[in-house]
């Protein structure tokens, strides 16, 4: 009777056993496939921004070092959608961006809308903050993560003067000066204000002022003006 009750104990703790381990197979699976879910997710957010980013940058001739940095990160998205969902739709969403990426090549002239310039800012600006994190993470150096995060500045600055001046061309077939010469002094008032050394930027202001001056040409007060005080600025 004590060992046909000692059998019974046995089996019970046996099969509790059975369903405590099933249980965990259970919960475990499911914790995966949630984590799994969760990380493609994650990346078909990061990939789709990067690609995009990296096509922003390429049509605005960015330098290839800092292309190159970015595609060797979306190459390390884009192997690791491969190796969680392989045969997905997601992975071929994704080989499919980044073919329409590499085919991407620099523009000609600049943007042609607000929208354009605001949908490339978005886009840079991703890809600023995305450098400054592979720095953080020792994938690039301080120093050049800071200079990476310059260069992307400056570039941003080019590409919505560069837009400016292109909407003053447009404005200038349909002649309207007056749209046109609005254009080209928002393009060398944010000229005037990025924060890059003067040198740098010399180039840019002068190409606008002789635009300005074309359109309105400069008059004569005198000496000690305020033009006079820009053409000092500009000669520095």
């Amino acid at each position: 009777m004590l060992s046909d009750n000692l059998v019974y104990v046995l089996l019970i703790a046996l099969v509790g056993t059975a369903a405590l381990a099933a249980n965990y197979l259970i919960t475990s699976r499911e914790a995966q496939s949630k984590a799994r879910a969760e990380r493609l997710k994650w990346l078909k957010a990061q990939s789709e921004h990067t690609l995009n980013a990296l096509a922003v940058l390429k049509e605005l001739g960015c330098r290839a070092d800092i292309v190159d940095k970015l595609n060797q990160h979306a190459l390390s998205l884009i192997e690791e959608i491969s190796a969680l969902a392989p045969n997905s739709e997601l992975m071929t969403q994704v080989a499919r961006s980044k073919e329409t990426t590499d085919r991407t090549t620099e523009r000609a002239s600049g943007l042609e809308s607000d929208r354009a310039v605001r949908r490339a800012q978005i886009y840079l600006n991703f890809a600023e903050k995305l450098l400054i994190e592979m720095g953080r993470k020792g994938r690039l150096t301080p120093q050049l993560a800071r200079a990476y995060q310059q260069e992307l500045y400056w570039l941003n600055v080019t590409m919505v003067t560069q837009a400016h001046v292109t909407q003053a061309a447009q404005l200038l077939k349909a002649g309207d000066k007056h749209g046109a010469l609005a254009h080209y002094k928002h393009a060398k008032a944010i000229a005037v204000r990025a924060t890059v050394p003067i040198q740098q930027k010399r180039p840019l202001l002068e190409q606008l002022q002789a635009e300005i001056n074309q359109l309105q040409p400069k008059r004569d007060y005198g000496s000690g003006t305020l033009a006079d005080s820009l053409d000092d600025y500009l000669k520095q």
